[in-house]
């Protein structure tokens, strides 16, 4: 017999194992009942007061870690939101000669360069093949080979913004239809540009919401503020600076969200193998 707590705990402790086990496409994956109940062995006390007993301990200990996840968590963000702010406070104080341009006046468009492969005719090498957010495969051939920056034409993350919008290519490189190319005659310039393009929202200038899309003429109007090139070199130098002690910071949190993670892992090996309670037999 097993208290329901208990029991509960004890499928998360195996859940991992369960999906491993399970067969059918992804997200429709089917456990025959002979491998449930065969191939899974967990140790568990007969005691139905020993198992409370033993849920009581996870509890307190899992609320403990949920504590700890949630502020990691917290910190994580808040990482993020300290650059974000940092380069709201560049763009919004502009100092004395700052100069508003169109994007398409201060570079040269490239987009008609850009070939699209299907997957199928994609011959597999060493050379990145951009998309519409960053790196989609790896190609023979290449296209590009100089400083070039991409802009996100379509896709999902023009509005959700889960990856940048705006992301600079040095070298070889092929890109497809789903990200423009652009270059820049400074590129103290182009890093700019990069950096207030992810900082900004760009939902104004976004035709369709099914299929949200950023077209070569809506990008070329984008009003962009813009200070002489010492000054550029100047902010682009601190917001990178920034940048790198921003990604120390996620790269800790996220070696904390991982420890929490094994230590509950732990926790629960402990209490299912038997370390918990003098009293456990094999099911």
């Amino acid at each position: 017999r097993f208290y329901p707590d208990f029991f509960g705990y004890m499928l998360i402790k195996i859940e991992d194992e369960i999906a491993a086990s399970g067969e059918g496409a992804s997200g429709q994956t089917e456990l025959a009942r002979s491998t449930l109940t065969e191939k899974f062995l967990v140790s568990f006390p007969t005691s139905l007061d020993e198992q409370r007993r033993i849920v009581a301990i996870l509890d307190e200990a899992f609320a403990g870690l949920a504590v700890m996840r949630q502020h990691a968590e917290a910190n994580l963000k808040n990482a993020r939101a300290l650059f974000d702010s940092h380069l709201n406070a560049i763009f919004s104080e502009r100092g004395e000669g700052w100069l508003e341009r169109r994007f398409g006046e201060i570079c040269e468009n490239l987009d008609s360069r850009r070939v699209p492969i299907t997957k199928r005719d994609r011959n597999e090498g060493s050379i990145p093949y951009y998309g519409a957010s960053g790196i989609v495969d790896y190609v023979e051939e290449y296209i590009f080979d100089e400083n070039i920056l991409l802009v996100s034409e379509d896709g999902a993350n023009l509005i959700a913004r889960t990856y940048p919008i705006a992301f600079s290519v040095s070298g070889k490189c092929w890109v497809n239809n789903h990200a423009h190319v652009v270059r820049f005659d400074e590129i103290a310039t182009q890093k700019f540009v990069e950096l207030y393009l992810n900082s900004i929202s760009l939902e104004p200038f976004v035709s369709g919401m099914a299929q949200p899309k950023l077209n070569q003429k809506a990008l070329n109007s984008i009003p962009i503020p813009l200070p002489d090139l010492r000054t550029q070199e100047k902010l682009v130098a601190a917001a990178y600076e920034l940048i790198s002690g921003v990604e120390r910071l996620e790269s800790l949190y996220r070696q904390k969200l991982a420890a929490i993670d094994e230590l509950k892992q732990s926790i629960l090996h402990r209490a299912f193998s038997g370390q918990l309670t003098g009293e456990a037999i094999a099911a």
